[in-house]
């Protein structure tokens, strides 16, 4: 299925029959130490919801923790002492988005998205939802286990750029936006949401997202798309998440 839309005065088209998705499942990669990613039949009594087993149905119980186990979208509910929830806060499950690829720069012993290298690889207007794919982008983002590796992580000057650019939902393929070990200041977060003393003020951006542990593979070209962001409905700051691409075209350009 084609479709048209207008963008910044640009007509582009999007195939909806080819989409491209972004997410990791549950249980592939693993941060922060957090519970394994668990599944197991329902049992009660006799019954075992295994079909395997010999149930008429497969009936699953799962443990899981959306922050540490995989791909997921999580709101200002995060860091305020309100337990704020993502399905209040993503309000829109389609927008425009730029993919943009960014090379890490070492700073001592961590690797950070600088404000420098943001810039030189955003162009002059940005969409309200970006995706940040780190380079290099090494296939064992699909299974690592990130946990105590003092992972990349983006720079504070970095996300107020990014903030005042009026980026909204923000999509990166690295566990967190901060450091594994900041004695809990979690400060490109706070600029994100602008949230102050873990309280939603009157200007907190309540109705932004993060998305982080994606993997964009290499051969998706840097550019224009249109994104679907699926969440669980669980009321919860975060959710397990399917972010899907689709490729705009401007019109006549594949004429």
């Amino acid at each position: 299925m084609i479709i048209q839309t207008n963008y910044n005065d640009i007509e582009y088209t999007c195939d909806l029959s080819k989409p491209i998705d972004i997410s990791i499942p549950l249980g592939n990669v693993k941060c922060f130490y957090a519970t394994d990613f668990k599944k197991q039949p329902y049992v009660a009594g006799d019954f075992v919801g295994s079909v395997k087993k010999g149930a008429p149905v497969n009936f699953y119980d799962v443990e899981l923790n959306p922050h540490g186990n995989g791909t997921h979208t999580e709101c200002l509910g995060h860091i305020t002492k309100k337990q704020e929830c993502i399905n209040d806060s993503l309000k829109k499950h389609h927008m425009m988005a730029r993919l943009i690829s960014v090379s890490l720069k070492a700073k001592g012993e961590d690797k950070i998205i600088t404000l420098k290298n943001l810039k030189e690889a955003c162009p002059a207007k940005l969409t309200e939802a970006i995706i940040i794919r780190t380079r290099p982008n090494y296939k064992y983002k699909l299974t690592k286990d990130y946990s105590g590796s003092n992972p990349p992580y983006l720079d504070k000057k970095a996300m107020s750029f990014l903030v005042k650019k009026g980026v909204k939902h923000l999509l990166i393929d690295l566990p967190s936006v901060d450091r594994e070990e900041d004695k809990g200041k979690l400060a490109s977060h706070h600029i994100f949401w602008n949230v102050k003393d873990h309280k939603a003020i009157d200007s907190s951006r309540k109705d932004c997202t993060i998305t982080e542990l994606i993997y964009v593979p290499n051969e998706v070209e840097d550019g224009m798309y249109l994104l679907n962001i699926q969440v669980a409905p669980i009321k919860l700051d975060a959710s397990p998440s399917k972010p899907v691409l689709f490729r705009l075209s401007e019109m006549g350009e594949n004429e």
